[in-house]
């Protein structure tokens, strides 16, 4: 009978110690909005916090930090990168400024937008913006074009005076896209998108290895775009269609009604 309790006793003594253990070993939950929108930015490429389209991210920063966030882009899109800064409500002039870079961390230029401004003293916000180029699913070795795959989002300040250097700053950046189709179609396509690690993944599949590379987890609603169709294979099937039938008139006009009746027979 003792040793029944002191085997309870030890037993409760074991199953109280572990309660916190196991509870302190459970994932936290992630930082991010209702929704799934991040509500943290990374301080580097590596550490971009992720974001979909459609979604607004906020972060809580410091005046001179980098901020980074990523975001898929397909084929045939052409996205508008659009940030938000809200200063605090004494600070001196600063000049701020949004970066996009690809998946080859190629910095992509902007077709149309402010993508650096510069926020008067006592100023509450800046907004920034940045139409890129449609994405396109093939480009030439040397050509810049923007493709298919992961881009990132740098955000920082790159004029300010050493005062203001560490203010709290709050941050919002949001991601849309306008579906271009096929008048940006080119012909071929990418082997895979440009996403974190898809090279790495490559070679161990060649490699039949057993480890696993660290891909990025964000890609469009409807998965990547194979790249190959579009809607201007329909407008050049109507082409097509409307040309010949546009041949069959103008013969049907210029070749007559045959051989001229008052001609002889043996002319």
């Amino acid at each position: 009978m003792r040793i029944t309790r002191v085997l309870s006793g030890a037993l409760l003594a074991l199953g109280l110690a572990a309660g916190p253990a196991a509870a302190d070993s459970s994932p936290s939950p992630s930082a991010s909005q209702e929704g799934g929108a991040p509500t943290t930015a990374g301080t580097s490429f590596r550490t971009a916090a992720e974001v979909e389209q459609g979604q607004t991210a906020a972060a809580s920063a410091s005046t001179g930090d980098y901020l980074y966030w990523s975001f898929p882009a397909d084929a045939g899109q052409r996205p508008t990168v659009r940030a938000t800064v809200k200063l605090p409500d004494t600070h001196a002039a600063e000049t701020w400024q949004i970066d996009v870079y690809d998946g080859l961390r190629r910095r992509q230029a902007c077709q149309y937008g402010a993508r650096t401004r510069t926020a008067a003293a006592g100023t509450s916000s800046v907004e920034l913006t940045c139409v890129l180029r449609t994405v396109r699913a093939w480009s030439e070795p040397w050509g810049n074009d923007p493709l298919p795959g992961t881009y990132y989002v740098r955000l920082t300040v790159v004029d300010v005076p050493t005062s203001d250097l560490g203010l709290p700053v709050g941050a919002e950046v949001r991601v849309d896209s306008e579906d271009v189709g096929g008048s940006a179609a080119v012909d071929g396509s990418l082997a895979a998108p440009l996403v974190p690690g898809v090279a790495v993944k490559s070679q161990e599949d060649e490699e039949t290895s057993s480890a696993s590379a660290v891909l990025s987890s964000i890609e469009p609603d409807d998965g990547w775009a194979s790249a190959w169709w579009s809607d201007r294979w329909v407008w050049t099937a109507i082409g097509g269609v409307l040309a010949a039938l546009a041949g069959i008139g103008g013969y049907a006009l210029t070749r007559g009604a045959g051989r001229p009746t008052r001609v002889p027979p043996g002319a």
